[in-house]
């Protein structure tokens, strides 16, 4: 599997050849280097483990100065495994660009959502609102919950008010419109999750149509 991370710019939009215009968002992808590279021999499946963006060494264990040097790569501050076929094609230094796509192949994308804090329920789980006027005395609340005498409880997983977002979304089968291998620039079709200067994973696509 092609596997890339990168860091959300933002979102602008380009137009086609046919006057066309299409909403993408930008992302600084790579370079990436390979860091270790896992196989059924030694660790009983393949796989290669990625870094991403240059660590302080002073930030920098023990531990991972020896896994970085062994590697011959600078500290990392991201790692990222991806599991592939055919490790023999992967060597433990390489660097991995975002030419490893083409225009037009579909991907999935990785991030963290914006958290919004704690919500309420109409908010979260878009839930509708009592009568505004003034004598209903309910505008917001979540409801009833639960019967009185019997259970006696409320079950688990009610929709209520809580956390909302900074949790881990995928967005599926989403078109790189144009690939930019000088500037590690991917042009990806539409909204992906997170943040500006989030950092996300792209990977190719496993429900591609």
């Amino acid at each position: 599997m092609k596997g890339i991370l990168g860091k959300k710019i933002g979102m602008t939009q380009i137009f086609t050849e046919e006057g066309s215009v299409i909403p993408v968002t930008v992302v600084e992808a790579g370079p990436v280097y390979v860091t270790q590279v896992k196989t059924v021999d030694t660790d009983g499946y393949n796989a290669i483990q990625i870094g991403y963006e240059d660590k302080k060494e002073n930030k920098t264990n023990k531990p991972q100065k020896g896994h970085f040097a062994k590697a011959g790569v600078p500290a990392k501050k991201f790692l990222k495994e991806f599991c592939v076929e055919d490790t023999a094609a992967y060597k433990v230094g390489q660097e991995i660009k975002v030419d490893i796509f083409a225009e037009g192949s579909k991907v999935d994308v990785v991030g963290t959502s914006k958290g919004k804090g704690t919500q309420g329920p109409i908010k979260r789980h878009n839930q509708a609102r009592g009568p505004m006027s003034h004598g209903s005395k309910y505008h917001r609340g979540p409801g009833s919950l639960g019967a009185s005498s019997f259970p006696s409880r409320v079950f688990k997983g009610m929709k209520a008010a809580g956390r909302m977002g900074n949790e881990q979304v995928t967005i599926q089968n989403l078109e790189v419109v144009k690939v930019d291998v000088e500037r590690n620039l991917l042009l990806i079709k539409g909204a992906i999750p997170g943040p500006k200067g989030g950092v996300i994973t792209i990977k190719e696509s496993v429900k591609a149509k």
